[in-house]
This record gives structure tokens, sequence and C-alpha cells, in this order.
């Protein structure tokens, strides 16, 4: 055989191994794979990431404390003061209750942990526990941006709808709370009504919501008995929660949110106990006291939830901001901000409680590189701190005051690199990988391409973006150069022509809708039906 002959087969050898191995990739690639070996999920362990130290930690714990014997809370109304006083906290002259040390820990002892938040689909359940980490929306923005235009809009309760569509198929996004209010509906009662409405039929993860006052909550609760097929069922397996800003920093409370607080308590809703301080306006501009005082708040919360029902499902909601002391605006994307998320998910990991808080809330107005790092900055920083529940971490634009339909879907490509990060490395014998580095350095073929092992870890060691732009310059120009905003606006429009949930059943949407009548704002022309 000639040399020409033998070179022409040792190529025509290697193309065939080179096209053999890529279509077993492809193989891989298209296979589905098992929720517990998918590179990134709900749940994996954060905690790699830590701003305070160990005396940092017990320094604010401390101070906590000295504020909530001192300082106490203002604007207690009557059942508050009620509730409170019968666990042990005191009324004062001034008209401030306070919360002796012995109270708060002992509240902190017997608070419920280790809880779920409940999906209406048991497949997006959350087990809230230690360092596990989970992505969701959240806010109250008042415009949706049209990124076509480039402009901001009133949003509507349709647009509420539409992002709960689109976080249904979004893995990285694993639960859905109000993003936006519907401008388009001023009455009080009917705008709860329909956010929740809106929510809970356009998905099946769990939903947090708020509520304007106490009375709006009992038409709220008829509707998720009536979905969760009655109110045990509800109780057992409760499927929204409620985000509660039951404090006006500094240390008051807010009288509405109050009342909707017990309501929820009663009717067996999960709290948030949010407290959203703002750093240099509401809170302290030195990080380390919005931190205490974000704490002191949550921590007087908690005591009012367990003084109601002991052992309620209540979230650590500290959700310090951070502004921009140059004119007073919050810079939600900003270094400090992702410290602030960091260093209260340290201090709900010291008190072994379910923390939350938020990142994600570019300053940016739109989709672009700004957003990218801030979103990125935060939410990484977040994750790796191994906060429980990050809220706001997709979609959100404009220190909150916009939200954008295309951004969950590009938001969704970095949450999945966040939650790689969060992942960490696994080291092990078989991934040190001496046999598999001897293998190929002495029996050739001096590559890793088509190695068994390359095969084997291609799915569930690597997270692959769905949107985002991995191409080579040349097949990058071959494809039209396509961009990233591009590529999400036709998702988004695919998406929305083509997902119309129904895991509510289209005869108990028909009793809801005959139940509450008018109330209901949604057109069925907007559900796809």
């Amino acid at each position: 055989m000639s040399l020409a002959v033998e070179n022409h087969d040792s190529s025509a050898d290697q193309r065939s191994r080179r096209s053999g191995g890529r279509e077993a990739r492809r193989a891989l690639r298209s296979a589905p794979l098992a929720d517990d070996i998918r590179p990134v999920r709900a749940g994996l362990e954060g905690g790699r990431f830590a701003p305070l130290s160990a005396s940092d930690v017990d320094r604010i714990h401390e101070a906590v404390l000295t504020l909530l014997e001192t300082v106490g809370f203002a604007n207690a109304i009557p059942s508050c003061i009620e509730a409170l006083k019968r666990v042990g906290a005191t009324y004062g002259d001034d008209g401030r209750i306070r919360f002796p040390r012995a109270l708060v820990l002992s509240t902190i002892k017997n608070a419920a942990r280790n809880f779920t938040l409940h999906g209406q689909d048991p497949k997006h359940d959350m087990l809230i526990q230690g360092k596990r980490v989970h992505y969701g929306t959240a806010g109250a923005a008042v415009h949706l941006v049209d990124v076509e235009k480039r402009e901001y809009r009133e949003s509507l309760i349709q647009d509420i709808y539409d992002a709960a569509r689109l976080v249904e198929g979004l893995d990285n996004i694993h639960f859905f709370q109000r993003p936006m209010v519907p401008r388009d509906i001023p009455d009080p009662l009917e705008m709860d009504l329909n956010t929740l409405y809106a929510c809970v039929s356009g998905t099946s993860k769990h939903v947090g919501t708020s509520f304007t006052v106490r009375e709006n909550v009992a038409p709220a609760l008829e509707m998720l008995y009536e979905i969760a097929g009655g109110e045990e069922n509800f109780r057992a397996r409760p499927f929204v929660s409620n985000s509660n800003c039951f404090v006006v920093p500094p240390m008051k409370f807010a009288e509405d949110a109050c009342g909707v607080l017990e309501a929820c308590v009663d009717g067996g809703i999960p709290i948030l106990l949010l407290s959203a301080g703002q750093a240099g306006a509401t809170a302290p501009a030195a990080i380390a006291g919005a931190v205490v005082q974000a704490v002191a708040e949550v921590l007087a919360g908690l005591v009012y939830v367990n003084a109601l029902k002991p052992g309620h499902p209540a979230i650590f909601g500290t959700w310090p901001f951070v502004s921009d002391l140059r004119t007073g605006a919050m810079s939600g994307g900003s270094a400090e901000q992702a410290l602030l998320s960091a260093a209260c998910a340290q201090m709900a990991q010291y008190y072994d409680l379910p923390g939350g808080s938020a990142a994600g809330m570019a300053d940016s107005k739109l989709p672009d590189i700004q957003s990218g790092y801030e979103k990125g900055i935060t939410n990484v920083m977040a994750g790796l701190s191994g906060l429980n529940l990050v809220y706001e971490s997709a979609g959100m634009h404009a220190s909150l005051l916009g939200f954008c339909l295309e951004s969950l879907i590009i938001d969704n490509d970095m949450l999945g690199q966040c939650l790689r990060c969060v992942r960490g490395i696994e080291v092990s014998d078989e991934a040190l990988s001496i046999n598999t580095i001897t293998e190929v350095c002495l029996n050739g073929p001096g590559h890793y391409l088509g190695n068994e092992q390359t095969l084997r870890l291609m799915q569930t060691e690597y997270f692959y973006p769905a949107v985002a732009d991995r191409f080579s310059p040349k097949e990058w120009n071959e494809k039209g150069k396509p961009d990233l905003l591009g590529k999400a606006i036709a998702e988004k429009t695919r998406v929305l022509s083509e997902r119309f949930p129904r895991h509510i059943p289209r005869a108990l949407d028909d009793k809801l809708r005959a139940r509450f009548g008018d109330l209901i704002k949604l057109p069925r022309s907007g559900m796809g039906g």
C-alpha cells in the first residue's frame, strides 16, 4: 500500500472518529437527563462565599438584640400589641413595643425551619433549608420594558400572566413572585385578586403575592382553597406565599400590612417577612448598620408571626437596598447590594432560618451590557453565599421600576451560569482523572475529544445556555450575525403564542369566573381561550 493511500486511510479514519464523536455527543445532548444529575437544578448547596467573619456575625447579632430590647417598634396595631404582649414583649408609654432578648432567642429556637414551599405541581416543590439556593422573580414594577421600541409603558394584568407563562418553562427560575402591578386595574381589591389569579393561572410553580388590606385576603383564600380542592388541601400544600412589608423602616410597623399578615397566618399562607430599608435613606449608610437594622426588623416580625401561630412558616426576608448617596436614587445593581444580600444570607444561616433576599435588580433600563454585569455580580454572590430564596433575580430593570419579558429568557441563561458556580467543583478519585490522563497520554490519541469520560460528563458537568451565543465568528456570520436580544424576542414571541397552561382545568376556571364574576379582568382571549 502506498504512503499516499495510507495517509488517505488514516485521515479518513480520523474524520470518521471525529464524526462518530460528534454524533455521540449530539445523541447525548438530545437525551433528557434525570433531575438529580442535571448540571444545574433547584436547591444546589451554596455557602462558599461569606463576606462576614464569625466575629462579625456575633457582633451583628448582639447589636440586633440590643436594638430590639431598647429601641423596639412604633405604630403597632392593637391586635399586634395584644399578641406580642401575650408572649412577653413590653409596651411602653412612648408607644413603642420592645422585645426582651430571651423572647427573641426563644422565638428563633422554636421557629419553623426546613419547610417546603409548594408548587401546584409537586415537581416544583422547594425544600427551604440550610444553604439550598433557589432563584425567582419578585417586585412591584409599574412599567413594562418594550425592548423593540426602547420605551417604557405601564404594566398590565396581561403582562403579569405572560410573565408567569414564560417562567413556567424556564428551568433556572424556580418560583414566581409577582414582578409587576397591573396599572389597568386601579381598584385595590380587583388588583389583588387579579394579580393572584394571573400568577396561579400562568404557572404551576410556587407563587408569591401581596395584598393591600386585610379585607382582600378572604376572597383570595376562597380562590386558593377552590383551586387546591379544599381548605385542608391548601393548608397541607400551600402553593402561594404572602410577600409582606410589615415594617416601615426604620423600626415601625406598617398598619395595613400587619392586618394582612394576621389574615394570611390565620388562612394558612406562608409569610415572607420583608424588611426593605434603603441604606443612607431609611437605613444606616454603613453596610453593617443596614444589615443590623434589617435583621432586627425581620426578627421582630418573626416574633409577631410566632405569637399569632407558633411554628407558622415564615421566611427571613432581609432586603436592605442601596442608595447612590450622590443622588439618593436606588442602586440595585451595585457591588454594595451584592455584599448586603450575601451578608443577610449569612445571618439567616447563623439563626438556621429560611432566608430570602434580593439580587438581580439592574439599574440599567434595558437588557444591555450594564444589565448583564449588574445582574451577574449580584446573583452569583447571592447564590455563592447560600441564600435560600433569591428574589427579583430575573427580568428587573431601572432599579425595580421596569420589568422586561425578554430579560426573563436572557436571565434564565445567566442564572444557569450562577447555579453552576454555586454547585462548585466535585473532587473525587474519578474526577481527579489519573486513569483518563494516563490512557490519553500513553495510549493515544493525545486529546480528550470522544473520550469515554468526556462523553459521560459533557451533559452532567457542564451547563449549556439556551440563547447565548457561542458560535465562532465564521459560524456567527454564516447564521446572519444573530444577537442575544433578537433571539430573546423571537423566543418570547414563540412561547407566548404557544404556551397556555392548563394546570387549572377549564371547568374549575369556569367555576372561578362564575364565582368572582366581573372581579376577574384577565380576558379569556389573553389566556388562549
